[in-house]
């Protein structure tokens, strides 16, 4: 069915598990007519996995590959905001949740809040703590998996409502009003899994191998590369050993986003970057739904 109110927007290749919980979630949500999915490469499990959404084949492109992707992520959204109140643009493990205490899920949120503005959710990162939770996913992420750690790097104005044009790697906008709803979430699921982290990391140092290209032609992250990945058991170990902060309360985090609200420059705005060493345990009521 289609509907005006929201619609989600990301790129991928050989990303499958993400890939079948974006549609799974943003689908179930938004209906997958209003789901739009670039298949970077034009891979045969994309176009299975996202068939009922509307899918782009482009070419598997390596050299440039994170400036092109935003400049296309630009362009659409733009395009798609004439149609929608909302467009969330982001990686295929991304997913932005309102919190389930509204009583609403993310389109309820949508369909209440005000359009024509750029909604910035506060990133949380859930990170696997193989001591804690030995068992694999099987089916949703939260749950199996509920400790967060809070991150600015990844609290991105990601629901587009008005004109802004977002950095490479959607961290920044072009759009000088902050606007941090207290039940919006954007849960970031690179970290997720012990053996999951490890696949995709082994099939993007292939992929990067293969074309033969450096990490300054790419515009893309050293992780990318096996020379800078480093240790993937030592750094889930690590996860483990982190302290927890018993409750919830997001608030002070989104205060100090608003405390250093500035100007970035060309035009973009920010707040300071960050993360930090301790981590939350997750409410029950997130549990299961991405």
């Amino acid at each position: 069915m289609m509907q005006s109110t929201a619609a989600a927007l990301t790129m991928v290749r050989d990303d499958d598990f993400f890939l079948e919980r974006w549609v799974q979630y943003y689908g179930g949500l938004f209906g997958p007519e209003n789901c739009y999915v670039i298949n970077h490469g034009n891979q045969d499990a994309v176009n299975r996995i996202a068939g009922d959404c509307n899918v782009m084949a482009i070419p598997g492109t390596s050299e440039k590959f994170d400036q092109r992707r935003w400049r296309l992520f630009n362009g659409l959204a733009n395009g798609l905001r004439s149609y929608f109140k909302y467009v969330i643009v982001g990686d295929v493990d991304e997913y932005v949740v309102a919190d389930p205490h509204l009583g609403l899920d993310l389109l309820g949120f949508l369909e209440k809040v005000p359009g024509r503005k750029i909604l910035t959710p506060l990133g949380l990162e859930v990170m696997h703590r193989p001591m804690q939770e030995p068992d694999p996913i099987e089916g949703p992420i939260l749950g199996p998996r509920r400790h967060v750690r809070v991150t600015y790097h990844y609290s991105k104005p990601c629901v587009l409502g008005f004109p802004g044009k977002v950095s490479r790697g959607g961290h920044y906008a072009e759009y000088d009003e902050l606007n941090t709803p207290e039940a919006l979430y954007l849960f970031h699921m690179k970290y997720c899994d012990t053996d999951q982290y490890s696949g995709v990391m082994d099939r993007r140092n292939a992929t990067v191998a293969a074309a033969g290209a450096r990490k300054e032609q790419t515009g893309i992250g050293g992780h990318w590369f096996a020379e800078e990945r480093g240790d993937d058991k030592a750094m889930f170990d690590e996860f483990s050993t982190r302290p927890i902060v018993r409750g919830f309360d997001m608030s002070p985090y989104r205060r100090k986003m608003h405390d250093g609200w500035s100007e970035r420059g060309n035009g973009l705005w920010h707040f300071p970057r960050g993360t930090y060493a301790h981590m939350h345990e997750l409410p029950e009521r997130f549990f299961g739904i991405v």
